[in-house]
């Protein structure tokens, strides 16, 4: 496999299926964003304030693994996009963990990939045919969902369209992730995106009234644990694995977070329980969302003319 070598111009080979030291990356990343959702509805930190230290905290820990290699123009302007974007994706999926439960809404921002191909279509590229019935499938699912949510909890019904653009957003993150990454190496791509993930959250945190600094241990400990787990090994990991996986494998990948924040959620008696009439929802999602990236990954070449405009 090809990478880059600091901040040179040569492309990694996105289209690659995971190696062997990938596979292990995205093992870790999957237990490290699987821990984010619990942890966010355990902690009681306004999410612009949680925002930003989650993200500063994840910049300052990855910038002196940063500062050896060279910057590239085309790749910084990216990756600021890309943190603009993800700190618009936090709000959305923090929302979420607070609005509804875990699973639903871990579920619902699985939507990734379906709003990916969306992307690319409107980007002039084609949607095969064959995921049209995946796309279907996940939709079904997510009416299921929001269905009994909105019978149930208007709360949570909120919380199910917070996920669900969250979701967009986070297929916008993941391609301008690719497109930066093309000449940026991955640690001076997530410090750059993480800077300005934290940059575009606290005027949001300051003009919100939102306070910032003085929060019980408790809180502190929570995001301590969200820096170390969700973004370090979390975000920075899968943000590694994009310099040589294509997109739509890792959005694949990113799937197994569901079960596993679920779980942790389960155990830990974090935040609202799903219904069980909810669960047959999530099924339908998961299952249509693998339908269409394993239905669109024999033909790449969409996805990969979108990543190198």
């Amino acid at each position: 496999m090809t990478s880059t070598s600091g901040g040179a111009g040569v492309k990694p080979a996105i289209t690659d299926m995971p190696g062997r030291s990938d596979l292990i990356r995205l093992g870790v990343g999957i237990l490290g964003i699987g821990s984010s959702g619990p942890l966010i509805a355990l902690s009681t930190m306004p999410i612009p304030t949680l925002i930003f230290w989650r993200n500063l905290g994840g910049a300052i820990a990855t910038a002196p693994f940063a500062l050896k290699h060279s910057l590239d123009k085309r790749g910084v302007k990216w990756a600021l996009a890309a943190g603009v974007v993800l700190a618009l994706h936090f709000i959305g999926f923090f929302m979420a963990m607070r609005m509804t439960s875990v699973a639903a809404g871990t579920a619902l921002v699985a939507l990734q990939p379906i709003f990916a191909a969306f992307f690319v279509r409107i980007s002039g590229g084609n949607i095969p045919s064959k995921a049209w019935l995946g796309m279907v499938v996940s939709f079904i699912g997510v009416l299921f969902i929001s269905g009994v949510d909105l019978s149930l909890d208007r709360r949570s019904f909120i919380g199910d369209l917070a996920a669900i653009i969250s979701a967009a957003l986070a297929a916008l993150y993941v391609i301008f992730g690719s497109k930066a990454q093309q000449t940026l190496e991955t640690t001076s791509y997530t410090s750059i995106c993480y800077g300005m993930c934290a940059v575009t959250s606290l005027p949001i945190a300051i003009i919100g009234g939102y306070q910032i600094f003085h929060f019980a241990a408790k809180e502190w400990w929570v995001l301590l644990a969200l820096i170390g787990g969700a973004q370090i090994l979390g975000h920075s990991m899968f943000n590694s694995a994009l310099k040589r996986v294509s997109p739509a494998v890792v959005s694949l990948i990113v799937f197994f977070e569901v079960p596993v924040a679920a779980i942790a959620a389960k155990i830990f008696g974090i935040g609202n329980q799903p219904s069980g009439l909810i669960v047959p929802g999530i099924a339908l999602i998961l299952i249509g969302c693998t339908l269409v990236v394993l239905r669109t990954l024999p033909s790449k070449s969409s996805i990969e003319a979108m990543v190198n405009e």
